[in-house]
């Protein structure tokens, strides 16, 4: 999937009951799997998204984790996960026995055995588009922080009016888009929007 396809829509087993992807139509959503549940790095990502949680919704941004593992590992691992950090898992997690999800999100290549060799997450807008994708190896832990900025980033500049700038934070400034009729300005390439 790329930015711009409409997110396949799927029906599956959660953590929170069974879940449509269609279900988040009218917010944002962002999707995320993780290579498989006890696991190090994707447990200090589910503590940081669950600490987070609140930042995401008050962007009405909804959070929808995806692995191959069962539902009856999710609950296991997500209990462990309350029980050990005293962090209870807000957002349903669902599961891919079958990988046909990742599949047809390109998460995890038609020749795997398993999901072990990417984070991937979609950031979805409310009528169902792939708005961003990133891709993060088994090693390494995607930054939350960045995943809501992404999000207040994307939702900032939806109408393509504003660009949200290098570094760019909610609160801050936005630009405009080049203007060439205004070339006799020095900066009509790089103009703040305020």
């Amino acid at each position: 999937m790329r930015m711009g396809d409409a997110a396949p829509d799927f029906e599956a087993r959660s953590t929170r009951g069974p879940i449509r992807l269609s279900d988040y139509r009218g917010r944002w959503l962002v999707l995320f799997s993780h290579p498989a549940d006890f696991t190090p790095v994707c447990t200090t990502e589910f503590v940081s998204l669950a600490k987070s949680y609140e930042r995401f919704t008050a962007h009405n941004c909804a959070l929808l984790g995806l692995s191959v593992d069962s539902l009856y590992s999710h609950l296991a691992w997500t209990r462990a996960i309350r029980e050990l950090f005293k962090v209870e898992i807000p957002f349903p997690v669902i599961e891919d026995p079958s990988m046909l999800v990742g599949r047809a999100y390109g998460m995890i290549d038609e020749t795997s055995e398993n999901s072990a060799g990417v984070r991937a997450t979609y950031f979805i807008d409310p009528e169902g588009v792939i708005r961003a994708v990133t891709h993060y190896p088994l090693t390494i832990g995607r930054s939350v922080d960045e995943m809501v900025r992404m999000v207040a980033a994307l939702q900032a500049s939806y109408s393509g009016e504003k660009l949200a700038p290098a570094d760019w934070q909610p609160g801050q400034p936005l630009l405009l888009p080049a203007d060439e009729k205004a070339q006799q300005d020095p900066d009509w390439f790089c103009r703040s929007a305020a």
